[in-house]
């Protein structure tokens, strides 16, 4: 039986009853504790809130109150990435060309986007190259920015790593986020061109995984040796509206074993070793087809956001998955059509899903403009009706 001074949520956990209760309901959540209140999460604001704004909600507003979401169960240790890979430093942002009211401009990742003069955000950005081309572009441009010996990721460690011993010590789940291997070579190398690159350039795609884990692997390293992991999150993006982008065999060969040395070093490094350790896969599109491949390959135990467009069904998932724990599924197009489309949606899938345990409700991606906040407001309070 671990002291009270070795429940620090490091070397111990921390008792429930000195755990703060965002952290209880989320660590419910993903104990599949069949009729446990719903944990209220936050999730795909950034396209509609501007627009809210100009229809009538007060900027003053305090979101989280408003719409009823819980504070975070969770800290995140970051550090590696998410939609693009975790470069040090990052390129240059710059405009490479004007066009009127369209202009090219290089991102951070080293990606030449086309974009409306201006405007970053609210709609779907058309990506006209990628830094890496072969084998030279690799090496010249991109390898050397993921050095994990650059003294620029650990400058604030200390402050980071406080932090997040402070947040184990109220029970929050710590999280190590990190940008998916399928997501890290697509931001390197183009959607489209990736899939060529898997057939005449193998050795390269090695090459960069490779690269992508010894970063990984360092990064984490450094955090393991102040807190214990509850989880391991990936931003994957692997699937499209029909299912995945590459085969299994694909992800087999060129990801899984990457990933299987990452999280057996994680899980050998932990300070607490009884931890167990969540595996989470984040993807769009169709994402049935990779369950099992996550599951065995990794041991994935948590899912999201289910997009319902491509024919995720939360429900029907469930059912089949009853070991899976799932965010999401809530269909952002339908909190644009009414009250009564609205609470339809939400008693076909809450009280299923409260009873079934494992599951936070969120919209499946971003809110579109065409969303009202009154109505994205309706469907926050039925959330809470209906999952307690």
């Amino acid at each position: 039986m671990k002291n009270i001074q070795q429940q620090d949520g490091v070397h111990a956990p921390v008792a429930r009853n000195r755990m703060c209760e965002s952290a209880r309901k989320l660590r419910d959540t993903y104990a599949r504790k069949p009729g446990a209140p719903f944990f209220r999460k936050t999730f795909g604001l950034w396209m509609c809130i501007d627009h809210w704004y100009e229809n009538g909600l007060a900027r003053d507003t305090d979101l989280d109150q408003f719409f009823m979401f819980d504070p975070p169960g969770h800290f995140a240790l970051g550090q590696l990435g998410w939609c693009s890979s975790a470069l040090c430093p990052a390129f240059e942002e710059k405009i490479i060309e004007s066009c009127g009211n369209q202009e090219i401009v290089q991102d951070p990742a080293g990606r030449h986007v086309l974009y409306f003069t201006g405007r970053r955000q609210g709609f779907m950005p058309e990506y006209l190259k990628h830094p890496v081309i072969d084998f030279h572009s690799w090496q010249e441009k991109v390898k050397w920015r993921l050095n994990p010996d650059s003294s620029e990721r650990t400058a604030d460690l200390s402050e980071r790593m406080g932090r997040a011993r402070e947040a184990a010590a109220r029970g929050l789940m710590i999280q190590q986020n990190l940008i998916g291997g399928y997501m890290y070579l697509r931001s390197l190398i183009g959607p489209e061109d990736l899939l060529f690159f898997f057939y005449d350039q193998p050795e390269l795609i090695h090459e960069c995984m490779r690269t992508w884990f010894e970063l990984a692997d360092a990064v984490i390293a450094c955090h393991q040796r102040y807190v214990t992991l509850d989880e391991v999150y990936f931003a994957e993006d692997i699937c499209y509206n029909h299912g995945s982008l590459i085969s299994p065999e694909m992800m087999r060969t060129f990801l899984l074993p990457y990933y299987q040395q990452l999280v057996e070093n994680i899980k050998q490094r932990q300070i607490d070793k009884t931890r167990h350790l969540y595996i989470q896969i984040d993807t769009d599109g169709y994402a049935v087809p990779v369950i099992e491949v996550y599951q065995g390959g990794i041991g994935m135990d948590v899912m999201s956001p289910f997009e319902v467009a491509s024919g995720c069904d939360v429900v029907q998932i469930g059912r089949q998955y009853p070991e899976l724990v799932m965010s999401g599924g809530i269909d952002k197009r339908i909190l644009a059509r009414g009250k009564e489309a609205i609470d339809a949606h939400l008693e076909y899938i809450l009280p299923i899903m409260r009873e079934r345990g494992g599951y936070i409700p969120t919209c499946d991606h971003g809110v579109p403009e065409e969303v009202s906040w009154e109505n994205y407001l309706h469907y926050r309070k039925r959330c809470v009706e209906l999952g307690g």
